[in-house]
């Protein structure tokens, strides 16, 4: 799909879980931990290929709050491999116009390092309009209803918001990614079906794609059948083809990028 493609035909915001690093060094008989940098190339690639179609905004799910379970082996070298590329990748980013920003729990596991790199790389990039690229670090699909409804109950308990004025938009205006259009395209590497407490409030009218491509297998050519697949899709947001036909109706938006 060429990158002067009709806008209606390339989604807004991609939503992408990157899984199979793993198995991809496993393959090959080489340490996790080598699968992991391999797909940090691929992350590359990726913001290549959304900033030449023109897609505005980039969500990675890079470590789920499960994840900090896995072997402390692998926890480590992921942080370390976290920490390697905010310090490498932050200048060229912000020098490509991508803003960068953080979403899930950002608390003392992480370590200082980390966090305040993390810190400092949304403050470079804060003013930056090509690409919203959104790392999901510590993040849970559950977590960020949980967090939602706290800060609701919070602001009827303080007497800004009436119970009677709650609605989708006040709970949604309250959760990550509140000021995005929520994803037209969530893809999904490593060949399992499922969406493993990711963005679960955001993807409600979200089109799915699936692939048995490892991420770090992912370049520009399975992209792009991902692209043509959504393109040819129609979305109905519970109306019928019909009235899809008829009137194009925009997708339920909760918040307009920055």
């Amino acid at each position: 799909m060429p990158s002067d493609a009709s806008p209606a035909r390339i989604p807004r915001h991609l939503a992408v879980i990157m899984d199979g690093n793993g198995r991809w060094a496993e393959r090959r008989r080489r340490p996790r931990a080598i699968g992991h940098r391999a797909g940090a190339r691929a992350v590359q690639n990726c913001v290549d290929f959304c900033i030449e179609h023109r897609i505005h905004a980039l969500t990675l799910f890079a470590f789920s709050s499960e994840n900090w379970g896995r072997p402390e082996d692998e926890v480590g070298a992921l942080m370390k491999l976290f920490l390697n590329a905010l310090e490498r990748e932050v200048e060229e980013l912000h020098r490509r116009g991508v803003r960068i920003r953080f979403i899930g729990q950002r608390d003392e596991r992480f370590g200082p390092a980390i966090r305040a790199r993390m810190d400092a790389a949304e403050a470079t990039t804060r003013g930056n309009d090509v690409l919203h690229l959104t790392i999901a670090a510590s993040y849970g699909g559950r977590w960020d209803i949980v967090n939602a409804a706290r800060k609701l109950a919070m602001d009827v308990a303080a007497g800004r918001v009436k119970p009677e004025d709650i609605d989708e938009a006040a709970f949604a205006s309250r959760m990550a990614l509140a000021d995005l259009p929520p994803p037209d395209l969530f893809i999904r590497t490593g060949g399992d079906v499922r969406v493993s407490n990711f963005l679960l409030w955001q993807l409600a009218y979200t089109e799915l794609w699936f692939t048995e491509t490892l991420w770090p297998d992912v370049d520009a050519a399975t992209l792009r059948q991902a692209l043509d697949d959504y393109a040819m899709r129609e979305r109905r947001f519970g109306l019928t083809g019909a009235q899809v036909s008829a009137s194009f109706p925009p997708p339920p938006d909760h918040g307009t990028p920055e």
